[in-house]
C-alpha cells in the first residue's frame, strides 16, 4: 500500500521516525561504524555517540547517565527489571505485586518467575482501569521484594497514581518498578518526583527508531545481569550496542523534552474531537479508560455487536491504520485482557478499537475518520447476527 494519503492512527504501537532523528543516526551508519568497545579512534567515535545519547536519555526522565542501561526493546527492559531485580534481592523474599492490566511483557515473566518459586499478587482495576493504592498496601507482605505498576496503560490510556503507589512501596522498604513505555517522551515523567526505582522505556513510541530502548535503575538498587558475556553496560547487559539506534533514541528524547508541551496541546484537541465525532455519530459505543487522567493521543472505544478486526480491515481499505489493542497480543486473536479486566463482557470487548494519535496527525485526518467510520459500523452491524435493530 502506498503511504501517500495514508492516515496513521497506530502510534501506540510505533511512530514515524522524526527526520531530525534520522539525521542524527546516519553518521553512525556511514562514518562512525566502529564497535564502541574498541580502543581505536573509530571505536572512540562510536563510544562518544553512546555517551551523548545516554546523557540525553537520562535528562528526559530526570536521571543520571550512570543509571541508564540500554536494551533492544521495551519487552526486554521489562524482563530485565523483573528478573534482574527480583533475583538480585531474593534474600529479602520472593513475593512480587503487579496489576491485572500490565503489558504481557510483565505478566508473562511473572508467570515464569512463579515456576521458579516466586509468588505474585495481581491487583484488579476498576472500570476506568485504575489500580487502587490501598489494595496494593493490603497485598504487601514481609517477603514482598518488588512492586511493578505501569505508568499508563498502552491500550485504554489510563494514567496510574504512580507517585502514591511508590510512596507505599518505599514506606515498606520495597523496590518500585514502572513500565513507562506508553509515557516516557509522551507526557512529563521525572523518576525522582514520582519515586520510581526502575523504569522501562522505549524509542519507538517517541518518534525514534525500533531496536533501541532503556532501563533506568536508581543508583543503589541491586540488579542481576540479564545477558552474560562482555562488560558492556557495566557488565549487566552484554553485547555490542546498537549505536545508530541509540543515537537516534537520544535525539528523540532531546526533541521530546523540548516539544512535549506543544505536541500534547495539539493531541488533546484531536483526541477530544475524535471522541466527540464517534459518540455523536454512532450509537451503542462504549468509551474505555479514564476521561480525566488519560494519555493525550488515546481514544479507545468498543462498538457493540461487531468485531474489532473487521473494523480494522474496513478502515485499512480507506487507508486508515488503527489497532484492536496492543500490537504484541493482537495476532493471538484473543480478547484483550485489559478490556475484560475493566469489566467489558466478551462480545463488547471483541468490538474494541484503539485510535492512537501522534504529532504528525492533523485535524483534517480526524475529520476523514469521523466521515468514513459511521457507514463502516452500520454496514458491519447489518451483517452481524448479534445486532437486532
Amino acid at each position: 500500500m502506498e503511504n501517500q494519503n495514508l492516515i496513521y492512527l497506530d502510534n501506540a504501537s510505533s511512530t514515524k521516525i522524526d527526520d531530525r532523528v534520522i539525521k542524527e543516526m546516519l553518521p553512525f551508519i556511514l562514518e562512525h561504524y566502529g564497535n564502541p568497545s574498541s580502543v581505536h579512534q573509530v571505536g572512540a567515535d562510536a563510544r562518544e555517540g553512546l555517551d551523548r545519547a545516554r546523557e540525553r536519555i537520562a535528562n528526559l526522565i530526570g536521571a543520571t547517565p550512570e543509571e541508564i542501561y540500554f536494551t533492544s526493546c521495551g519487552s526486554e527492559s521489562n524482563n530485565f527489571a523483573l528478573k534482574g531485580i527480583s533475583e538480585a534481592n531474593q534474600n529479602k523474599g520472593k513475593h512480587i505485586i503487579s496489576s491485572v492490566i500490565e503489558h504481557i511483557s510483565i505478566l508473562n515473566p511473572l508467570k515464569e518467575l512463579n515456576k521458579n518459586g516466586y509468588e505474585t499478587t495481581i491487583i484488579p482495576v476498576d472500570k476506568e482501569g485504575f489500580v487502587d493504592p490501598e489494595e496494593i498496601k493490603k497485598a504487601i507482605r514481609p517477603e514482598t521484594v518488588m512492586i511493578s505498576i505501569m505508568h499508563a496503560n498502552n491500550e485504554i490510556g489510563t494514567i496510574q497514581q504512580v507517585k502514591e503507589i511508590s510512596q507505599i512501596a518505599h514506606e515498606a522498604g520495597i523496590i518500585f518498578h514502572s513500565d513507562g513505555i506508553a509515557t516516557a517522551g509522551i507526557i512529563p515523567l521525572n523518576v525522582s518526583d514520582l519515586g520510581i526505582d526502575a523504569l522501562s522505556f522505549s524509542s519507538q513510541q517517541m518518534y525514534g527508531p525500533k531496536g533501541a530502548a532503556a532501563l533506568y535503575v536508581r543508583k543503589g538498587i541491586r540488579i542481576k545481569p540479564f545477558i552474560l558475556g562482555g562488560v558492556q553496560e557495566k557488565g549487566r547487559r552484554a553485547g555490542t550496542e546498537n549505536v545508530a539506534g541509540i543515537a537516534g533514541f537520544g535525539k528523540a528524547c532531546e526533541i521530546a523534552k523540548i516539544e512535549m508541551s506543544s505536541i500534547n496541546e495539539k493531541l488533546v484537541k484531536l483526541r477530544d474531537k475524535l471522541f466527540k465525532g464517534i459518540t455523536e455519530n454512532i450509537n451503542e459505543v462504549v468509551s474505555n479508560g479514564s476521561m480525566k487522567n488519560r494519555l493525550p493521543g488515546n481514544v479507545h472505544v468498543s462498538f457493540k455487536y461487531i468485531e474489532g478486526e473487521s473494523i480494522v480491515l474496513f478502515l485499512n481499505m480507506q487507508k486508515i491504520m488503527v489497532a484492536t489493542g496492543s500490537s504484541c497480543a493482537s495476532q493471538a486473536l484473543k480478547v484483550s485482557h485489559v478490556c475484560t479486566s475493566i469489566g467489558l463482557d466478551h462480545a463488547t470487548a471483541q468490538g474494541s478499537i484503539l485510535f492512537s494519535m501522534g504529532k504528525y496527525n492533523t485535524e483534517t485526518e480526524i475529520e476523514k475518520v469521523i466521515e468514513v467510520l459511521p457507514p463502516i459500523i452500520d454496514k458491519l452491524r447489518k451483517m452481524s447476527p448479534l445486532y437486532k435493530n
